[in-house]
């Protein structure tokens, strides 16, 4: 089969797991192109994919001072609906160019109508079509967004939830699957095949990630300052941003590099933000986690929510 995955860029969890899926399938013979843009598209490129196509942003993640801000976000997402328009059409273009027999969509929705249009089987891959606060909370924004997700993503043949099956699902209070639906929705497991026992094992740095965006510089700003601090302990800090943190003896920063789990498995502890790829990763390696909670950020709330509830993590809520 030819195969088009779409691949939302709003940090580097999306593209990581379609990285791994798209890999996998391409070692079994079937044809892989990847449409991704900004930080994704890059680290796709980086990869050495050769069959890579631009595809156009739909939402605009913002925050400040460290942190996601709703308020922001929906500002800088306020043409959303053209936008999803533009990358529909985008993907559509790709689909009629290349014959694809089968399109798969993480969290960019353009790709799934447009797939719909083509009469082009289409998946659509997410760990979260249900936004609400820990413990339930919920407000106006998150309700329409629910009703308008779960409604949209019927267009889709199938929904790859890439987490483990109940009871073990690190994403469990991010989804819903709606009544009558059951049989739409899969639990995959973590898309990757990877064997720890492969790496280096140690306990040695403190491996820290808070993701790529230019709005989480200041986290990574305060950590060098406690690294200054802290001659004991040794930083090992990962950030994509176009401004990297200075290097220091005990604080090393990395732009991408070509196997993180290098480092990770040098960890003996790792200092997150509560992404569903990170968490699944460090469980993996079965490394302590510091869970450094967005006030705003729901995905990430319910994912440090859920492994705390497991008894496998620690929280720290800022």
């Amino acid at each position: 089969m030819k195969i088009l995955f779409v691949v939302c860029g709003e940090g580097l969890g999306h593209t990581s797991r379609c990285l791994h899926l798209g890999h996998y399938l391409q070692h079994r013979g079937h044809t892989i192109h990847f449409a991704g843009y900004g930080k994704s598209y890059d680290f796709i490129r980086q990869q050495g994919c050769t069959d890579l196509h631009r595809a156009h942003r739909e939402v605009h993640l913002e925050g400040e001072n460290g942190f996601f801000s709703l308020k922001k976000t929906l500002w800088s997402s306020k043409w959303l609906i053209p936008d999803t328009v533009r990358s529909g059409l985008n993907v559509r273009r790709l689909i009629r160019d290349h014959h694809f027999d089968c399109v798969v969509c993480d969290t960019m929705y353009g790709g799934v109508l447009a797939a719909r249009l083509e009469k082009t089987p289409v998946v659509f891959i997410t760990n979260q079509n249900h936004f609400n606060g820990l413990n339930g909370t919920t407000n106006p924004v998150w309700m329409s967004l629910n009703f308008l997700i779960r409604r949209y993503i019927r267009f889709s043949d199938q929904v790859i939830v890439p987490d483990y099956p109940a009871p073990d699902s690190v994403s469990e209070y991010n989804i819903v699957i709606p009544k009558g639906e059951e049989k739409r929705y899969t639990f995959t497991g973590p898309f990757y095949e990877l064997d720890p026992a492969q790496y280096t094992s140690a306990r040695e740095t403190i491996f820290t990630s808070f993701g790529g965006e230019p709005y989480k510089l200041p986290m990574y700003l305060m950590l060098k300052e406690i690294a200054d601090r802290r001659k004991d302990l040794f930083f090992d800090v990962f950030y994509t941003g176009a401004v990297l943190p200075d290097s220091s003896d005990n604080f090393v920063s990395h732009g991408y590099v070509p196997d993180l789990y290098e480092h990770l498995a040098r960890a003996k502890i790792a200092i997150v933000h509560g992404g569903l790829t990170t968490l699944h990763e460090a469980m993996l390696f079965e490394k302590p986690v510091l869970v450094i909670m967005d006030p705003d950020h729901p995905e990430q709330q319910n994912n440090a929510k859920k492994i705390v509830d497991m008894g496998a993590k620690k929280l720290l809520r800022q």
